[in-house]
């Protein structure tokens, strides 16, 4: 492979992403391919900073323009200094979220209340911005259907792992 692929899991909080990307890291490997994981927002020092101003519970005040930007500032950084030198590189990165958690957080949900708890900023959102969010994602696997795999979260993680390895295998 000359060039390498960027894979994005995406979905609501609790889906199953992280072990699930961590399944399909071991598969590549195994398969010969040096895998990078990433994630958004972070990936990197600068976006990391990021995130953590992002997901502080006390930046109650920002607001969704400023939250947007953030995002924005924190992908830009990724994007150049881990993603492109990677898939150029003939690398595999999968990343935990990308520009569809963009859509779905930002653009599907944007109006959200915040509620006191040890959770970070976004895990705070009343359970009707979580609708939205999932819907979100939902509307996106419709407009995308090619370059979106949905699976379901409520199989078992073995039969969620071997659906997305049928999916790799694809690309492969």
């Amino acid at each position: 492979m000359q060039t390498g692929l960027f894979i994005t899991f995406e979905g609501t909080d609790g889906s199953g992403k992280t072990t699930q990307i961590k399944l399909l890291e071991a598969y590549i490997k195994e398969k010969g391919y040096e895998v990078i994981l990433s994630r958004e927002p972070g990936g990197t020092r600068v976006s990391e900073i990021i995130r953590n101003i992002i997901l502080d519970p006390d930046n109650k005040e920002i607001v969704p323009l400023t939250e947007m930007i953030l995002y924005a500032a924190s992908r830009a950084q990724h994007v150049a200094e881990v993603i492109q030198p990677a898939v150029e590189s003939g690398k595999i990165v999968i990343c935990d979220r990308y520009v569809d958690s963009s859509y779905a957080y930002q653009g599907a949900a944007i109006k959200r209340r915040i509620n006191s708890t040890a959770a970070d900023r976004i895990e705070q959102e009343k359970l009707d911005f979580h609708k939205r969010v999932y819907d979100g994602y939902k509307k996106l696997s419709v407009l995308y259907p090619d370059r979106i795999k949905t699976i379901d979260a409520a199989n078992s993680v073995d039969d969620i792992s071997a659906q997305i390895k049928e999916h790799i295998d694809e690309l492969f």
